[in-house]
């Protein structure tokens, strides 16, 4: 892994994830671009600052030059190879952009937990980016002092357009040297029975070279719930999905499930696009 993004706003929780990608730079040798997207909305009719005069969008742009450094002095980061960025766009299309532009690896973003994305990680900016994105995106519900990835969960239907995205999986799986659970949730919505969902798992398995995993069947209310009370039942240390790119998450992950999935686990949550 040569480079992870850190889009911040300089608010807790994405220096909670700048810490998280510190740790995960330091053990993997790891370039960290620290991102701040400079948004001016709500003012008339100036093609370059919305309405903003010169002086007030420099005055900006300085703001946040000084708060970027102050973050890369951070003790946490030392002795890492750390870079800065401003952009003049919409959130999540500067984070995409700046992903590609840069060849980023990984994407850590920081949330608000149960409430939400927080400031300029809220709402639909997040889900956007981790809609969008063609490299995993890793989200960040709280501070973890010592982040560990002995435990990965992977939920899924193990569908044939999940292939792909799995190989990225498998990447992550042993870059993290984790321990491989794989879950497949079964629902009175999408209910299978063991022998079927035993068989689509052990097909699935079969086009893989996988050592250390367990497959297995977990029934629960809904989807959502079963990742949560699965992953908390074997401590996982992360929850892998995948997304997808046209119709937002994607397939058993429809409609909001893989966003409350984002906003509601404790656990860090990493999305891999199909």
């Amino acid at each position: 892994m040569k480079r992870i993004l850190i889009p911040t706003d300089f608010s807790k929780y994405s220096e909670e994830a700048l810490k998280i990608a510190a740790q995960i730079a330091k053990n993997h040798n790891s370039e960290i671009i620290l991102l701040h997207m400079l948004e001016l909305p709500h003012q008339g009719s100036d093609a370059v600052g919305g309405g903003k005069s010169i002086p007030e969008i420099m005055l900006y742009k300085d703001k946040a030059i000084e708060n970027l450094e102050k973050l890369m002095d951070a003790e946490y980061l030392k002795g890492i190879e750390v870079s800065e960025a401003i952009e003049f766009k919409k959130v999540y299309e500067g984070i995409i952009d700046a992903s590609i532009k840069n060849k980023v690896d990984l994407i850590i973003m920081g949330s608000h937990g149960t409430s939400g994305f927080d400031e300029l990680l809220v709402g639909s900016n997040a889900e956007k980016v981790v809609r969008h994105s063609k490299i995993p995106v890793l989200v960040i519900k709280k501070e973890i002092e010592n982040f560990k990835t002995e435990n990965f969960v992977f939920a899924s239907d193990f569908s044939k357009e999940t292939h792909k995205p799995f190989e990225k999986v498998i990447e992550y799986v042993k870059l993290f040297n984790s321990k491989l659970f794989l879950v497949m949730i079964s629902t009175p919505n999408s209910f299978k029975t063991t022998h079927n969902a035993e068989k689509i798992m052990r097909n699935f398995v079969e086009k893989f070279e996988l050592k250390n995993y367990s497959s297995h069947i977990y029934n629960d209310t809904n989807i959502e719930n079963g990742i949560i009370n699965f992953s908390n039942s074997v401590n996982a240390d992360i929850i892998g999905i995948c997304t997808h790119g046209r119709t937002g998450l994607a397939h058993f992950f429809n409609g909001s499930i893989g966003e409350e999935l984002v906003n509601h686990a404790s656990k860090p949550v990493i999305t891999f696009r199909i």
